[in-house]
């Protein structure tokens, strides 16, 4: 079997004397019996062998749970109880698109398998970037518990040999392959936090692991391809960890174009500051920290739920004090039942759990149940396009690159997109509308599943995109949209292209205001220009300029600004 292979091993535990007897009382080879000398050296002795293909395979399925399921999945509300289910602890208006993208991500789209051998790949890359405070961690830590494989890692902890496969060197002296965690979750996803963190080196080894889907090793004499047929899952911050209002989306995402297209979507996670957000938030935790300290000091359901820093739904009334656990609402028991040790693992509560969501329609599915049922769909369904969500998906690829084309254009042909759109993204709108008809258990790709995709794909990749493109009635967009979108606060800077005139009077500003050696902080600086007229973009871009030029100097991560002429 090619390594990276898994499989599963019966085998009887025994122990083995690797020295001999003592050389002064009988030779070299002399053994006596009952001799405790020597090193005793554990093996396995292997009575059978089976090869699984894949992860879906070592799962088994009773036959209540297999009725549950295809009722589950006959469900038109289907799609709703599932991201319902994904993170229940954490709510808000801005973490629903999130949660339906997760959910892709642990279906995934239909492997396929070329006449000449080539291989297309199924798992659904998705990144998370964004503010500090905005529970991308529990995110991760949560999709790698209901993955049916899930192997979470830290960027900043994370070597190319940790996350793809080393060469060790064993007692004896010889070599053998140890996988790292893209090997390891083979067949499930591997969630990376603090992506940003990682040494481009490191980033630049995961590069075949994400497309091609194989790790190539060779080192000492050793060979090989390994197999990675992994999701990816990744948590990063802006370059200056938090996002800045005053650079463009490429200035704030430091990543190459490289990394960013192997992504299939890329939500830009922002934290809005409103009062009204914060009383929500506000009462969201106080009622979770409360009702997770009524229920009893024993159960220990602080797991799910202790770290809930994300706001909640942005309306008000009876919905939102439930969300918040003010009035007991189910998802905060779900939450807390979930992270206390997932006792309902046996075969007949995970169909009792599938079949009451399924009659009733109401509750969300526990983890076990999630995994469960993730597990069933990959291993009984395999979407396809049909012409129709062919013709659909090349139409609107096209628009979409068109569009992007003439943003370009619009600004002078000076700024690039942050995020390249290529055929990989029409390949993520492929696999986005397979994996919402895998939930289905539907064969074929229905018109909705491309709605949905390409309703994703526009709310997270574009809106990331045309975060840094700049809008004709900046005026407008300042209007009070406090929740309507995570770019609302870049584009209620945005302007029209600035004139000489307009920088050449916010340069005499900035020359006026800083001194030679003189040390301010960037965004007081800016906030002055802003209070006596000039217009805070345009001021930051001639700041930009200046620095060029060398003019003036960026200290502590360019939160700080020093004129040297």
């Amino acid at each position: 079997a090619p390594p990276g292979t898994r499989e599963m091993v019966l085998a009887i535990a025994s122990l083995f004397n690797t020295g001999g007897g003592d050389k002064s009382s009988g030779g070299a080879g002399t053994k006596r019996p009952n001799d405790g000398g020597g090193m005793r050296t554990p093996y396995l002795r292997v009575v059978g062998m089976e090869r699984e293909s894949s992860t879906a395979d070592s799962a088994r399925f009773s036959p209540a749970e297999e009725e549950a399921f295809r009722l589950l999945a006959q469900r038109s509300d289907i799609y709703d109880i599932l991201y319902r289910s994904i993170a229940p602890s954490i709510s808000g208006s801005y973490t629903v698109d999130i949660k339906k993208a997760i959910l892709c991500l642990l279906f995934g789209g239909a492997r396929k398998r070329l006449p000449d051998g080539m291989k297309l790949r199924g798992d659904i890359n998705v990144l998370l970037l964004g503010d500090p405070s905005t529970a991308k961690s529990q995110f991760l830590k949560f999709a790698t518990r209901v993955a049916p494989v899930g192997v979470y890692t830290s960027g900043k902890g994370s070597s190319a040999a940790g996350l793809t496969a080393s060469v060790v060197r064993d007692a004896r002296g010889e070599f053998y392959l140890e996988g790292g965690a893209m090997v390891l979750a083979d067949g499930g996803i591997v969630a990376i936090d603090e992506f940003d963190k990682m040494r481009p080196a490191d980033r630049v080894a995961i590069h075949e692991a994400m497309e091609q889907q194989t790790i190539s090793v060779a080192k000492a004499g050793i060979t090989t391809v390994l197999n990675s047929r992994s999701s990816v899952l990744a948590a990063a911050n802006p370059v200056f960890g938090r996002y800045d209002d005053l650079k463009s989306a490429s200035e704030n995402i430091d990543l190459m174009s490289t990394i960013l297209s192997r992504f299939d979507l890329i939500f830009l996670v922002r934290d809005v500051r409103d009062e009204a957000r914060d009383r929500m938030i506000c009462r969201h935790v106080m009622g979770v920290h409360i009702g997770n300290s009524g229920g009893g000091a024993g159960d220990g359901g602080s797991g799910g739920v202790s770290s809930l820093n994300a706001s909640i739904s942005d309306g008000n009334g009876d919905e939102d004090l439930m969300a918040a656990g003010m009035l007991g609402g189910s998802n905060l028991q779900q939450a807390a039942t979930s992270s206390s040790g997932e006792t309902g693992n046996t075969a007949a509560a995970i169909a009792e759990n599938a079949m009451r969501v399924a009659t009733t329609g109401s509750g969300e599915l526990d983890v076990p149940t999630m995994k469960k049922y993730i597990q069933y769909c990959k291993t009984k369904c395999s979407p396809r396009l049909n012409d129709e969500a062919d013709d659909i998906l090349t139409s609107s690829y096209v628009k979409i690159r068109d569009d992007v084309r003439k943003r370009v254009m619009e600004a002078g042909g000076q700024a690039q997109a942050a995020i390249p759109i290529t055929v990989r993204q029409l390949e993520a709108l492929v696999r986005v509308s397979e994996s919402l008809a895998k939930m289905r258990l539907d064969d074929r790709v229905q018109s909705e599943d491309i709605a949905e995709a390409l309703r994703l794909f526009k709310v997270s990749t574009m809106t990331a995109n045309s975060a840094d493109q700049t809008k004709q009635s900046g005026s407008s967009a300042t209007s009070d949209r406090d929740g309507a979108g995570q770019s609302a606060a870049a584009g209620a800077l945005g302007t029209a292209m600035p004139s000489r005139e307009d920088l050449v009077r916010a340069e005499r500003f900035l020359r006026s205001r800083l001194a030679v050696g003189a040390v301010l902080n960037k965004q007081r600086v800016v906030e002055e220009a802003s209070a006596q007229g000039y217009n805070a973009m345009i001021t930051a871009r001639a700041l930009s300029i200046m620095v060029s030029r060398g003019e003036v100097q960026e200290r502590n991560q360019s939160r700080m600004v020093k004129r040297v002429r």
